[in-house]
């Protein structure tokens, strides 16, 4: 690719990489620093590349291989500040440079503990997330918000009792490190959780003495705050969230004010502030995926069989899952490049991933695939950044 150009001068080449760019920044500064006023040396050093304008130098660092972002994080307060800022994924975006890993949290060996994987398309394994801080947890929310994964309340036992935590921690993906936000107004656990619109919304599940919660909550991340909004018109645990069209969606799970599991959807309209309410949701959903425009569940009752919801009509409709790669029952889902994986909760003899692919031909819609956890997946979430 060609150097850039601004007016008549010439600009950093955008393929340079990770190295080449720090040995400019520093050579740059070094060269520069004898020729400076204490005054001047600030607001050279509040650059983000000095010798380039900002808008240039952000597409610079754009351009570097997502594996090299934890070294970026430490040349400078300004780079990380950029680093972390929604600006810098829109650069990324519009600089064809997005790359979409598979998070995984997975069960160590022999079941003693648990660990976050990051997994490539190609099914490469990147690396182990440094540890969450606090308590180990379970009954705990999950969400990606502007490229972070979000780890949201649960609960831990301490000798033998449940204490239910109001606790939010999230990892940046490009500085591979974990961070306390702002706590939830209402500690829970077994909860709804969805991002829709920038925001992240925290519905029912049960609460710090056991009881069932219909209170509602959404997480605003420019100003790191957690509000109540409007509750749900009945208590709900053991659901989940999704979102489409600008709307939340509740279902799953069960309420104090219906027999069994409920088939009630609700949702939620953020312009309105309002929850209207669904009757043909899915029940006893054991592992669900939001891919494109459609929703992917997994019940209990039928393990061998997807039932994926259109919102366009609210239909659903039921796909076969094959015996190829794993004629055991019981999965969990992944999303990567626009398909559905089913990773098996039980390893067999030649095992294979599954994978679904809702826009291929007729009859070509399942494959197997390498990608592959290096253990039991307990959740998933993918990260697009």
């Amino acid at each position: 690719m060609p150097a850039l150009v601004c007016g008549k001068k010439r600009l950093a080449d955008p393929n340079m990489d990770f190295t080449n760019l720090v040995q400019l920044d520093m050579a740059t500064r070094s060269k520069s620093n004898s020729l400076l006023t204490s005054q001047a040396i600030d607001d050279f050093y509040s650059l983000i590349l000095p010798g380039l304008p900002d808008d240039v130098a952000k597409y610079c660092l754009a351009l570097v291989p997502r594996t090299d972002f934890p070294a970026m994080g430490v040349v400078s307060k300004r780079w990380r500040s950029f680093m972390q800022s929604k600006e810098f994924i829109t650069v990324r975006k519009l600089a064809g440079m997005l790359e979409e890993w598979l998070y995984v949290l997975t069960i160590d060996g022999e079941g003693k503990g648990s660990h976050w994987e990051v997994l490539d398309c190609l099914g490469q394994k990147h690396r182990v997330l440094p540890s969450m801080p606090g308590p180990v947890k379970t009954g705990f929310g999950v969400a990606v918000l502007n490229g972070k994964l979000l780890v949201i309340a649960g609960y831990s036992m301490i000798d033998g009792t449940r204490f239910a935590s109001g606790d939010v921690f999230q990892y940046d993906s490009y500085l591979n490190r974990w961070s306390k936000l702002a706590n939830m107004n209402v500690a829970r656990y077994d909860f709804a959780c969805a991002e829709v619109n920038g925001m992240v919304y925290a519905v029912g599940g049960y609460g710090m003495d056991g009881e069932s919660l219909s209170s509602v909550e959404v997480y605003n991340p420019d100003d790191n705050k957690w509000t109540l909004i409007e509750s749900l018109r009945r208590p709900r645990w053991g659901c989940f969230a999704c979102g489409f069209e600008g709307k939340l969606y509740v279902m799953g799970g069960r309420s104090s004010f219906t027999i069994g599991n409920s088939k009630f959807v609700d949702v939620y309209n953020p312009e309105r502030h309002s929850w209207c309410e669904m009757k043909n949701g899915c029940v006893m959903v054991t592992a669900h995926a939001v891919l494109g425009k459609k929703l992917f569940c997994m019940e209990w009752k039928n393990q061998r069989k997807l039932a994926i919801f259109n919102p366009d009509d609210n239909t659903w409709k039921m796909v076969p899952v094959p015996v190829t790669g794993s004629s055991k029952i019981g999965f969990q889902f992944g999303i990567l490049d626009e398909k559905l994986l089913l990773f098996s909760l039980e390893e067999g003899p030649g095992y294979h991933t599954l994978l679904y692919d809702p826009n291929a031909a007729l009859g070509s819609e399942w494959k197997t695939s390498l990608i592959k956890p290096s253990g039991l997946c307990l959740c998933s979430v993918t990260i697009k950044a």
